[in-house]
């Protein structure tokens, strides 16, 4: 886990003569999807467009947390009576929860923090790795942030099983206030809707995809009108915006207020969006639609329900529905839910997304990636991940049964990676953007202040279902870790049955096998040595083809390599070349791509003359040298169970021959 990632290798390969050869990949040559960067700047009808955009996929999640944010404020677990002071306090706490977390910290610091242009707590770290050889950083300090990263990426995850589970369930809930006789569908309905979005899943998000902005608008416009016509009532509960009334709040109750900010986070769900998802929109269009809409329809809302329980009490029990006339309940129903719909589809697109990061960067074996879109590389279906969180949002629904229950849960997941996104936040500044230890740690400590403040009041929550995510949590970076070292310990066994290539070179010419007409591609994941499957291959099958690649996928910790960074070739001798073909974490590896790409550098090849050389090896744990031996054997089922090669990097099923091996490890 703790290895420090393996040097980028360079863009050009070198020959005999010292020159170089760099195969770009060209608009006129067959090219995989690309992932289009959002602009820098955008400006006018285009600002407008990705603006919209970004309130269906960015703006989901958070955007439907009056739903039930508010009303668990004043659940009776809290010690909190809905009278007048407390109602000031709990609005106060909201507000400048929404203004210190997400407007400050997320869209005005965190967003600055960007890895090519992309985000998210992998884009990171991986930002963190770019900077360690330069910093000098030390392996246990390396080492550190690798677990922080990966446990904000596993909490992720359970954000990803929760979101879709309390969005969609808080949304239904409305039954009870609309139609009390309908109660009893609360559960069985949030189960159907949600199995329904986790089907259509594999169809993708481009043509639902249209329709999130605009859904998202009317969302918050009608939040806006919502909350108005009650603040026109009670003007007086506008005050709740002077801090004083929270800082009265903890006061009064002490320890009770301190807890309380387990239910006020819930007003803050999503921040982390706001950061994953800058790469598809960029910053500016993200900013514009906070503070243009956004935050001015979150601060309506909840200040028109803080109003509507000042007059009534009793509206405590759910707020947001009860600020509805009478013939706007069903229209409002309707709308919650489908608002709850863009929320969740925001969250498991983003699982497939950073599945895809753990892949590319290493700490995950391969899954079946299936691509969407013909022209966006960003939108992908993982089916695996997709009935694992299906599995995960439907038991949590059943098992919880309510959104009260259920957000005990949440907290624990969301607060815990704010609190490790400002750690590695702190990291980036100080290395990356050359602040002092004053400046970077002045900020990044009030950060971390308010997040393990919410992180400790959701701590208390643990046994009434906070447990949840922090053991899923725990299962995910057992998986990841595991995988990572178990690649490792495989790397180790394998170099040691390597032969260094220029001995191999050199035995090719005092004779060598016979050499037969064609051309082969030999996939090894070492850029170094002679592969262990081409050894192999010339035990048993006793010939070498006349014209050889050596390819190697390396991946790089940046989100996209440049067109003409993406393979480099390095002529070795007697027909060999070693080839290296270089992916960011944001990309998909293609090799018959790279095949048809190779003629650029002088390597004329034709697909049905190629033959791929693949190996696969069966493990075998012996003992615990290296890794405990239960992780050996996890290990080993998970390379049993990882997608083929073939499938995964794009190679003719019909052109490919496997080699097996059986390693004790």
């Amino acid at each position: 886990m703790s290895e420090p990632p393996a040097p980028a290798p360079r863009a050009d390969g070198e020959t005999k003569s010292g020159k170089t050869v760099t195969a770009a990949m060209t608009a006129e040559s067959p090219v995989p999807m690309q992932r289009h960067h959002a602009e820098s700047n955008p400006a006018g009808k285009r600002l407008a467009l990705l603006t919209l955009t970004a309130l269906g996929v960015v703006y989901g999640d958070i955007g439907t947390s009056p739903l039930y944010a508010l009303q668990e404020c004043f659940k009776p677990e809290y010690g909190m009576a809905p009278t007048p002071a407390n109602v000031y306090g709990v609005l106060s706490l909201i507000v400048w929860s929404l203004i210190s977390v997400v407007a400050i910290k997320y869209i005005v610091f965190i967003l600055r923090a960007d890895n090519n242009g992309e985000g998210g707590i992998l884009a990171l770290l991986a930002l963190i790795f770019q900077e360690d050889k330069e910093d000098g950083m030390s392996r246990t300090r390396l080492a550190l942030y690798i677990a922080l990263g990966l446990i904000g990426a596993a909490l992720l995850y359970g954000d990803g099983i929760i979101t879709p589970a309390i969005s969609v369930l808080g949304a239904m809930e409305g039954l009870k206030v609309g139609a009390p006789a309908f109660e009893r569908f609360v559960v069985p309905a949030t189960l159907v809707i949600l199995f329904a979005l986790f089907l259509v899943q594999k169809k993708g998000t481009a043509r639902v995809g249209v329709v999130f902005g605009p859904v998202m608008m009317l969302w918050f416009l009608t939040l806006t009108v919502l909350g108005l016509a009650e603040i026109v009532r009670e003007p007086e509960i506008l005050a709740a915006v002077n801090p004083i009334y929270a800082l009265r709040l903890f006061a009064t109750h002490g320890v009770h207020a301190f807890i309380l900010l387990g239910a006020v986070v819930l007003a803050v769900t999503g921040a982390e969006a706001l950061y994953a998802d800058m790469g598809h929109f960029g910053k500016k269009p993200i900013r514009t639609a906070w503070f243009g809409l956004v935050l001015p329809a979150l601060l309506v809302n909840y200040f028109g329900q803080g109003a509507l329980i000042l007059r009534d009490p009793a509206a405590s029990e759910n707020p947001f529905y009860l600020l509805a006339p009478e013939w706007f309940f069903v229209p409002l129903l309707v709308l919650a839910t489908m608002a709850a719909i863009v929320a969740s589809q925001a969250l498991i697109s983003g699982a497939f997304s950073l599945t895809q990061q753990c892949v590319q960067l290493g700490y995950s074996p391969r899954v079946t990636i299936i691509h969407t879109s013909k022209t966006e590389a960003g939108q992908i279906y993982i089916p695996e991940i997709n009935w694992l969180m299906m599995v995960g949002c439907l038991t949590v629904v059943v098992y919880f049964g309510s959104v009260s229950a259920l957000g005990a849960a949440y907290g624990i997941a969301v607060t815990g990676t704010m609190a490790i996104t400002t750690i590695l936040f702190h990291e980036i500044a100080r290395t990356r953007w050359g602040w002092s230890a004053w400046r970077a740690g002045a900020l990044a400590g009030t950060f971390l202040i308010i997040d393990l403040a919410f992180f400790g009041a959701n701590i208390v929550k643990i046994e009434h279902g906070g447990w949840v995510p922090l053991v899923l949590a725990l299962a995910l970076f057992t998986l990841m870790t595991t995988w990572k070292r178990g690649r490792v310990l495989l790397r180790n066994i394998l170099l040691t049955r390597s032969l260094p290539i220029a001995d191999f070179v050199a035995s090719l010419e005092h004779g060598g096998p016979v050499r037969v007409k064609g051309t082969a591609i030999f996939m090894t994941s070492e850029s170094e040595g002679t592969p262990v499957v081409l050894l192999h291959h010339l035990k048993h099958n006793k010939v070498l083809h006349e014209k050889v690649i050596l390819l190697s996928i390396v991946s790089r910790r940046v989100p996209e390599v440049p067109s003409a960074d993406r393979i480099t070739v390095e002529p070795l001798a007697h027909g060999l070349y070693r080839v290296k073909a270089a992916y960011g974490f944001m990309e998909t590896p293609n090799v018959e791509d790279i095949r048809a790409r190779l003629g650029e550098a002088g390597i004329k090849t034709k697909r049905m003359d190629t033959t791929y050389f693949l190996g696969r090896e069966q493990l075998i744990a012996i003992d615990s040298r290296g890794m405990s031996r239960w992780r050996k054997r996890i290990f080993s089922i998970m390379a049993r169970n990882s997608r083929s090669a073939t499938q995964y990097f794009g190679i003719p099923p019909n052109r490919v021959v496997e080699l097996g091996t059986q390693i004790e490890f």
